[in-house]
């Protein structure tokens, strides 16, 4: 029954497959499943296994809800066929369901929009990651002060688990705003965009980054000491306004809770 529910093509097809056969030959199919005064063996399994994809179908859903909004809900249903077919659930849990769709699109790079498709579902993939990780504590201003002027160099912050740092070749921002706010979905636009997103009382957050910024985020939470960290970021401001934005940078990442804790 399983073999032939998960099967991705038609329900004859699943049940002359090689690992159903393995199980019940196809011509005694009807000794397992009775058929019924209106259906076949065949057709009455086949209910199962119809129900199975529209499932798999519910759960992206879910999972990618600006990619079903943008495309609609026919081209999303040949996606999803598509994507099952080549990645079919292997866990009890549909949770995790969704994780290989940005490679379906790289493995498909002629599907329609594959480029864009690819950066959303990086967008919304880790989204849900960042709202099912665990908590982690918030590091503190007072941490912060308590930390020797002489060891701040070589100081390395952590960020909490709730965190994603994003960089996408195309501006996708907009597809998700377009969503929410029940607006006709833009075209693709080729456009670099940097993003971090985090948990915090139970939503997930974003903050639109420019280049310098994400570059130095990058560095703090890859563990780049402190100094080493922030005299790259300098040399890459040229004048002492924008060097002096830097710190701005940093209060607002420490105000947002982006950092569990410091290491000197």
């Amino acid at each position: 029954m399983q073999e032939v529910v998960v099967h991705p093509g038609t329900v004859e097809e699943a049940i002359a497959s090689p690992t159903a056969e393995n199980e019940i030959p196809a011509d005694r199919l009807g000794e397992v499943v009775l058929p019924s005064r209106s259906m076949t063996s065949a057709e009455r399994v086949g209910v199962y296994q119809g129900m199975y994809l529209m499932r798999m179908e519910e759960a992206l859903e879910t999972d990618y809800p600006v990619i079903r909004y943008h495309l609609g809900d026919v081209a999303f249903s040949h996606l999803i066929e598509a994507y099952v077919a080549r990645y079919p659930s292997r866990s009890y849990t549909l949770n995790r369901l969704g994780d290989h769709l940005p490679q379906f699109f790289l493995d498909e790079p002629e599907w329609p929009q594959a480029a864009c498709l690819h950066d959303l579902a990086r967008l919304e993939l880790a989204m849900t990651q960042v709202f099912d990780e665990q908590e982690s504590p918030v590091l503190s201003f007072e941490e912060l002060e308590a930390v020797p002027p002489d060891a701040w160099e070589n100081a390395r912050l952590r960020p909490i688990a709730a965190f994603r740092l994003l960089d996408f070749r195309y501006s996708v921002i907009p597809h998700l705003v377009a969503f929410h706010e029940d607006r006709p979905s833009p075209s693709p636009r080729r456009r670099a965009a940097w993003v971090a997103l985090y948990r915090r009382d139970y939503s997930v957050l974003r903050l639109e980054l420019s280049r310098a910024e994400h570059d130095l985020l990058k560095a703090l939470a890859g563990g780049t000491p402190l100094g080493e960290a922030l005299a790259v970021a300098a040399q890459s401001q040229r004048s002492s306004r924008q060097r002096a934005q830097i710190f701005k940078w940093f209060r607002t990442w420490m105000a947002e809770g982006l950092f569990t804790s410091i290491e000197v």
